[in-house]
């Protein structure tokens, strides 16, 4: 990093500066805990405190360079960098830009402890996250709002305020202990300033802590906001859902399964008013943010918009890198941009192993798949096979699931506004109840309940338009989640978590740099601290098998 992260917390953008929000009724002046004279963000209104929540939110979206040492300011974006993490390196997706400074390490698992754009910038994005969350908890605790003269109604509502910053930091910390394990660990008690240095927590310790974290905001009489009552923001809903996530993977985080504990968070985001989406496809169109059949069912999501959330990163990433340039003429613009980067495609392999497509026709651009989940290729002018060829955009099959094409119209209908788009209305689902069924699936087949679920998956299956199952095994799960969650930023986590990562035993396309694939050292399940980090705080230690330069 250019700036050690001891400094972070110190360093946000000045209080005058206006950004664009992803939250949209945040679009006003960030956080600023350098300024001397807090009060100038920080007073007796609601405007200073929605401020310093909208620094917090942006985190997810912001592709500033500032203090980021990356070539790509769009790939710094924190989802845009996560999903390449979880996906690129995984089964479902390889990159065909060749000369990005990420893209051969992730495609072939190859990295090292070299920095890399995107493991680098989901580190310093989550941890600048974490260190923004926690100056927003000191400058909004009672004894500050007290001493300022902030009504009793007003500090109640920044009490919900300071709710949702504290489930945005677990969020972070969740994405950092995945990705690295142990990592820096701070909160708004923490000594800060020049001269300290953030310790480095075990994974184990950051998993309890955010545990515990997200147990008292999902309790009774707790400040943060009811269930479906927030959205884009982050509610209860959100909350239960990101335990569920933990406890579904707290074996490969601690050491101990908490199956018992995941069945119990589904549970109660079962009890909080969400339903399916009737249509899949609605879940990652255009308008899925205001189209309440979509809503019914996205838990948390980023709010993206063409006009004010400009970033290249996120569903912009997800719309303009899925095709090509050739793919948008006068009279067809398939994903609803104006534009094609030709970067990211599915492997054939994977797509014929999930969702037995058949008869696939590359110059008409047609195939036959019986599961909805399985339309969502274009195959127009491409070459089945990757073979010889992982840096030739036009091998393999581009996923449009990401359209940013309203979910009630049509591609003629709104090619004259698509021509006008240069990035993404599309909302990203950060938490969905989709993945809910799934975790709840996973978790009663594991206390040997399995049969409790299938209710649940029979409305999976029906959605799809394929046969419900009539047992659950892990096999079988792994790739539900496969079709279900395709290119939505769980894979390697997944992969990790049924022991299939790095393994000999399952292979995919140019898995550890071959095209048939083989198998990659295990301490590769996490990533390298940047060493620009390790060299500017000694209190840090590498990630084994990493080197032994730094390590103590």
């Amino acid at each position: 990093m250019k700036m050690n992260l001891k400094y972070i917390a110190l360093a946000a953008a000045g209080a005058a500066t206006l950004i664009t929000s992803c939250i949209s009724d945040l679009d006003t002046l960030p956080l600023n805990p350098s300024d001397s004279t807090s009060e100038t963000v920080y007073g007796t209104d609601e405007y200073g405190y929605l401020a310093g929540l909208t620094k917090l939110y942006f985190q997810f979206v912001s592709n500033d360079t500032t203090d980021l040492l990356v070539s790509d300011g769009g790939s710094s974006e924190l989802i845009r960098a996560f999903w390449t993490i979880q996906e690129v390196t995984a089964d479902a997706c390889k990159c065909a830009w060749e000369n990005d400074a990420w893209v051969r390490a992730m495609n072939t698992n190859t990295w090292s402890d070299a920095d890399n754009d995107a493991t680098y910038a989901v580190y310093v994005r989550t941890l600048q996250g974490i260190a923004f969350v926690n100056e927003y908890l000191r400058q909004t605790a009672p004894d500050k709002l007290s001493d300022r003269g902030v009504s009793s109604e007003l500090a109640a509502k920044i009490e919900s305020f300071r709710a949702e910053a504290r489930f945005l930091r677990a969020y972070f910390y969740w994405i950092a202990l995945d990705v690295f394990g142990d990592v820096p660990f701070t909160t708004e008690s923490s000594p800060f300033g020049g001269g300290v240095n953030p310790t480095q927590a075990t994974r184990a310790e950051v998993f309890d802590f955010c545990i515990t974290e997200l147990k008292e905001l999902a309790a009774d009489g707790s400040a943060m906001p009811a269930a479906r009552s927030n959205y884009p923001r982050a509610d209860k809903g959100a909350v239960n859902g990101l335990l569920a996530r933990m406890y579904l993977n707290a074996e490969v985080y601690t050491g101990t399964p908490m199956w018992t504990e995941a069945k119990s968070a589904c549970e109660a985001v079962f009890g909080m008013g969400y339903s399916l989406c009737p249509e899949y496809s609605d879940l990652f169109r255009g308008d899925n943010g205001e189209n309440p059949d979509a809503r019914q069912e996205i838990i948390f999501g980023v709010d993206y918009n063409a006009e004010r959330t400009q970033s290249y990163g996120g569903t912009s990433y997800l719309t303009l890198a899925a095709i090509a340039a050739t793919d948008v003429t006068a009279d067809q613009k398939i994903n609803g941009v104006n534009n094609g980067w030709a970067g990211i495609r599915v492997p054939y392999e994977y797509v014929q192993k999930y969702f037995d497509v058949r008869n696939p026709d590359y110059s008409a651009g047609t195939y036959e798949v019986d599961d909805k989940r399985g339309e969502m290729f274009y195959i127009k002018g491409r070459q089945e096979s990757m073979n010889d060829a992982l840096y030739v955009f036009l091998n393999g099959w581009s996923c449009i699931k990401f359209n940013n094409i309203p979910h009630d119209m049509t591609n003629d209908e709104f090619l004259a506004t698509a021509a006008t788009k240069a990035y993404s209305d599309i909302d990203f689902p950060m938490i969905r109840l989709g993945e809910i069924y799934l975790i709840y699936a996973e978790a009663c087949m594991n206390l040997g309940q399995a049969n409790t679920a299938l209710p649940k998956l029979a409305e999976l299956a029906d959605r799809a338009g394929v046969s419900a199952p009539s047992t659950v095994t892990a096999d079988w799960l792994l790739e539900e989640r496969a079709r279900e969650l395709m290119w939505e930023g769980h894979r390697r986590t997944d992969l990790i978590r049924y022991g299939l990562f790095t393994a000999s035993s399952f292979l995919w396309t140019y898995k550890g740099g071959t095209f048939t694939g083989q198998g990659f050292q295990d301490y590769m399940k996490i990533f390298a601290i940047p060493s620009s980090e390790l060299a500017s705080n000694p209190e840090l230690k590498q990630n084994p098998g990493y080197g032994t330069a730094t390590d103590k």
